[in-house]
Formats: C-alpha cells, sequence, structure tokens
C-alpha cells in the first residue's frame, strides 16, 4: 500500500522509515547474502543488516507503544534516540555494526542541540545529517577501504548537499548518489571486480535509502543496481582469486568477535589499539558508555580478554568462519542436521549455561533488551536440526516467538512453540525433553510439565505505578506469582518468603530457585531452610542466573 507523503522529517517519518527500509532489507536479504565476498565471503551480510534494522524498527515501535496511552506523541528525538540505541545493541556482523553508527550518526544531528527540540526537520536538516552519518560511520572504521558500504555512505551524503528542496528531494538525491556509487564499487574493490558483484553491504545501504525516499514520497524507488552475473559461491575459490574454500580469504583471520560493550571514552580508545594490533575489519561504534565492538582476530580469548581490560563486555558472538557461530556457551553445529533440539531464550548467563548443558541452544536476553525475531530464527538455524522446540520463557516474547517460528517453518524446519512465561517453566520443559520419542508426545510432555510449574519473581520497582496489589515506589520491592504484583515491601529475603508461602500453600513437590547477581547473598540458604522447616517431602534446587533483570525467579511443580 502505498504510504502517505511527508514534507517534513518526523517522528511518524522515523517510524514509517524503519518498517519500509526492514521490508526492504527482508525482500534483499538472500540477494545480498549471496554477493557477500568482502571482506569475508561468509555470505551473512542481507541476514545481518536486516537483524540490525529489525532491532532498530522494534526499539521505535516501543517508543510509539509508550505513547499510546499517554498525553503526547513521540517527538522526533525520542524516536531517533530509540532507533540508534536499539541498533546499536543489535547489531550483526560488519555490515550492521557500520550501520548502526549511520543512523546514530544521524540521530546525534537530529536529536541533539537546536534540532533535538524541534518537532520535524526540513531538507537542510536531513543534508547535514546524513553527511555526518557518513562521516562518523567512516571515522568508527580502523582501516577504511574505498568500494564498500563506507563509499556508497559518501557518495550519498555527497549528491544530497548538492540537493535544494524538502526531505523527498534530498532523499532521492542521496538514493540515486548511492545507486551510481554502488555500480562502481567493482572498479574500486578487487575482491569485488574478480567475484563479479557489488558490495553487499552497499547494496543494504541503497536499500535502506530507496525505503527513506518511499517515507517521504509514498514512491516505491526503482530496483538498485546488480553487478555482472555473479560467480557462484563455489567456484569463488578458483585459481587466481585468494578466497579459500571456507570462506575466508587466505592468511585472513579466523574468528569475528562482536560484543557489546560498557566502557568509558579514554579506555575504548586504548581498546581500539590493542584489538587494531590484533587483527582487522575493526569498527567500534557507540558512545555515552556503551559500544558495539566488532573485528576480526586468529585469538578470539584475545580480543574478549581486552574487552574485559577496557569495561564490561556482554552479548558475546565468536564465530568461525565457514564453520559456522560457535557463540560463547554453545557448541558449533554438527555437519549433519541433528533430528531435535531446543531452542530456548534465558535472561542471564547462568541459565545460558544451565540449558547449554542440557543439550539446548541459548538466546540470552538482556534485561530490557529482548532477542528480534531475527535473532531467534538465527538459533533456530544454529540448532541445525530437523525439528525443534521453540522455549521463549516470557510472556512478552510470545508474538516475536511465533513470527519465528512461522519464518522457519518456510525454511523446511518443524517448530513446534510452547509458551512458556518464565525461564523456570523452561527448565521444568527441558526436564522432561526426550528426543527419542516422537516429536508430538516430546511437545505434549514438555508443555505439560511447563504448565503445572507456577513462577514467580522478586524484583526492584524502576517507577511509581499501579499494582494488583497496591500502588508501589520507586526503589520498593515487589513480589510477582504467575506475572501478577502480590506483595509489596522494602526487605528482598521478607518478601521473597511471603511468595514462597503463598506459592507453596497450594502444594507442590519441588522448588527451583534461580538467584541473580544483585540478590542478597544469604536469601537462597534463607528460602531453602524456609522449605526444609515448613514444607515436609517438598525439594529444593539452587541456580545461579548471573545479571538477569530479576533478584529472584522461582518455580514451584
Amino acid at each position: 500500500m502505498a504510504q502517505v507523503p511527508q514534507t517534513f522529517f518526523d517522528a511518524l517519518a522515523v517510524r514509517t522509515w524503519c518498517g519500509l527500509a526492514l521490508g526492504a532489507l527482508g525482500r534483499a536479504r538472500e540477494e545480498i547474502d549471496a554477493i557477500n565476498v568482502y571482506p569475508v565471503a561468509d555470505g551473512d551480510t542481507g541476514t545481518n543488516l536486516y537483524l540490525t534494522l529489525e532491532s532498530a524498527a522494534t526499539a521505535v515501535e516501543a517508543v510509539f507503544a509508550g505513547h499510546d496511552t499517554g498525553a503526547r506523541e513521540p517527538s522526533l528525538a525520542d524516536a531517533l534516540r530509540a532507533m540508534a540505541h536499539g541498533a546499536l545493541i543489535g547489531a550483526r556482523g560488519n555490515s550492521g555494526t557500520i550501520l548502526a553508527q549511520l543512523l546514530r550518526g544521524m540521530a546525534q544531528v537530529l536529536a541533539d542541540g537546536e534540532a533535538g527540540a524541534a518537532s520535524h526537520v526540513d531538507g537542510a536538516g536531513l543534508r547535514l545529517a546524513l553527511r555526518h552519518a557518513a562521516d562518523s560511520a567512516r571515522e568508527a572504521v580502523a582501516h577504511p577501504v574505498e568500494g564498500t558500504v563506507l563509499t556508497v555512505a559518501s557518495a550519498a551524503a555527497d549528491a544530497a548537499e548538492g540537493a535544494e528542496g524538502d526531505c523527498g528531494t534530498v532523499a532521492r538525491a542521496a538514493y540515486e548518489g548511492a545507486r551510481t556509487a554502488l555500480a562502481a564499487t567493482p572498479r574500486q574493490l578487487a575482491a569485488l571486480e574478480r567475484a563479479g558483484v557489488v558490495d553487499a553491504g552497499g547494496r543494504g545501504l541503497v536499500a535502506v535509502l530507496g525505503a527513506l525516499v518511499e517515507a517521504f514520497t509514498g514512491e516505491a524507488v526503482r530496483e538498485a543496481p546488480k553487478a555482472p552475473e555473479a560467480v557462484p559461491r563455489a567456484d569463488l575459490c578458483a585459481e587466481g582469486t585468494d578466497l579459500c574454500a571456507d570462506g575466508a580469504e587466505a592468511g585472513a583471520p579466523a574468528y569475528e568477535v562482536i560484543y557489546l560493550l560498557e566502557a568509558g571514552d579514554e579506555a575504548v580508545a586504548r581498546l581500539r589499539e590493542r584489538l587494531d594490533a590484533l587483527g582487522d575489519s575493526l569498527v567500534v561504534v557507540g558512545g555515552d558508555g556503551l559500544w558495539n565492538v566488532h573485528v576480526h582476530v586468529d585469538d578470539a580469548g584475545a580480543a574478549v580478554e581486552a574487552g574485559v581490560e577496557a569495561g564490561r563486555p556482554y552479548r558475546i558472538r565468536i564465530t568461525h568462519f565457514g564453520l559456522g557461530d560457535v557463540h560463547t556457551g554453545g557448541e558449533r553445529p554438527p555437519r549433519e542436521r541433528a533430528q531435535r533440539a531446543v531452542v530456548a531464550v534465558v535472561p542471564g548467563e547462568g541459565l545460558a549455561g544451565l540449558y547449554t548443558e542440557a543439550g539446548a541452544t541459548a538466546v540470552l536476553a538482556r534485561p530490557g533488551e529482548p532477542p528480534a525475531s531475527g535473532e531467534l530464527v538465527q538459533a533456530v538455524r544454529r540448532a541445525h536440526a530437523r525439528e525443534v522446540v521453540l522455549l521463549p520463557n516470557d510472556a512478552e516474547l510470545r508474538h516475536t516467538a511465533a513470527a519465528a517460528a512461522e519464518q522457519a517453518r518456510t525454511e523446511g524446519i518443524r517448530v513446534a512453540l510452547i509458551p512458556t512465561r518464565s525461564a523456570v517453566q523452561g527448565i521444568a520443559a527441558l526436564a522432561v525433553h526426550e528426543p527419542e520419542r516422537r516429536f508430538d508426545e516430546d511437545v505434549v510432555q514438555m508443555t505439560s510439565a511447563a504448565g503445572a510449574t507456577r513462577y514467580a519473581e522478586v524484583l526492584v520497582a524502576e517507577h511509581q505505578s499501579w499494582t494488583t496489589a497496591g500502588i508501589c515506589q520507586a526503589g520498593d520491592v515487589l513480589g510477582l506469582i504467575d506475572g501478577d504484583v502480590a506483595v509489596i515491601g522494602a526487605d528482598v529475603t521478607a518478601i521473597a518468603v511471603t511468595v514462597l508461602d503463598r506459592m507453596l500453600q497450594a502444594g507442590g513437590e519441588l522448588v527451583t530457585l534461580v538467584v541473580g547477581d544483585e540478590a542478597p547473598g544469604s536469601v537462597a540458604d534463607r528460602l531453602e531452610t524456609r522449605v526444609r522447616e515448613s514444607y515436609l517431602a517438598v525439594d529444593t534446587v539452587v541456580y545461579r542466573g548471573g545479571r538477569q533483570g530479576a533478584l529472584l525467579l522461582i518455580g514451584v511443580e
């Protein structure tokens, strides 16, 4: 359906652009993956760009959803900051990380300073934003190479600077400049010329800019240029090239390392120097204490250790080129597809280790950073099985998980979604999982075990709000049972005991406690003692959840 033309760049235009860009990258994903030969021919640039943009779009939608019941609509600054932050925390791969910095560069111009107070900006503001985006992305790359997405971004900014008119006119000029630059990339980069393709990251940026034009004008743009007939991937190792069969160039680093990092500017400056000496394709984007780090190295451990020295790295992903994802805590998929696997979303590192030890593929969800559907699809693929049981372990992820399951089914994978609402329900389901029995029977047993497990959590309120137990203030300790606030207080241990007592009043045979890093050290001992002294024949098992958001998770089955 055609979009309503918009003369100015406002919050609605940001939302529309994200939606259109996500659709454009979704349609072009396979094409972009197929032409991905630089810096490593690992065939995932289209997917990485899609996942990065999906994270940005999800963040923007969350801003609008948060204003549905409010008195005012989101501001341009609200939407842009959400878009930039979503892209930063969801950035995947070399090109996805650069795209995140491009979006952040636009937000820095349009959401800060005088522009940040405006409800909208005109074509002149968009020109400045595109220029700063291209320049900041180039600065984020340790050793910029021409013929890549950086070249395409710079050409788009150059073309926009020469355009006079409204946002639609400026966006169209940027798009046409990007198209022209993209077509020229094979003449600038030998790897592209040998393979007979344009730059994959640049192709993705052209799609994103085409969506920007459509957001402003309501008109779909003409198709992006294609290079001469691409050489099949199997032929990229033909004599005369220096691309190896596993997708890496001869002598190139073996691993891609990506992580989010909480650190100060000075520490990140030192980190850049350290990582630049360890490998190549170094891109560090972000600011204000949160960064996304991407590098190709031979010593993945050293790259992570460098992050630890700089600050607090998390969401660490390590990929061995050509051998599949070896996400921290997981194992490389077997060459032969397994019959059945379990994929589960988990809220902390401790549970990620527990689920992995039990044979599941774990997707780590940080507090306030739920995984997007594309990330779940990637996890299903990584599980490398004909049949997959998907455990979202969060009521808020029900629709996201359903979308991921549907996408995986179109790829020929049989997926069953069990609507687990807590990680403790997932533990119960995983405990009865038997891959040898029939798929339907296994799903029924796992669903039954999850449904028979009541769940609770103890957490700290972030702001004042109405609850089913009354009004809570920021800093209050809340005890939730089956998703509803049951008790409000000030002492974590006292609230936990009250919650546990209420749950066990209905009976139970096993109590599962998952203790977060920020919970009092004595809370688990206190609850174990309470069960032992007051509830005969009830067993207790305790797990360490790590940094999981909630202070404590409780399951009773």
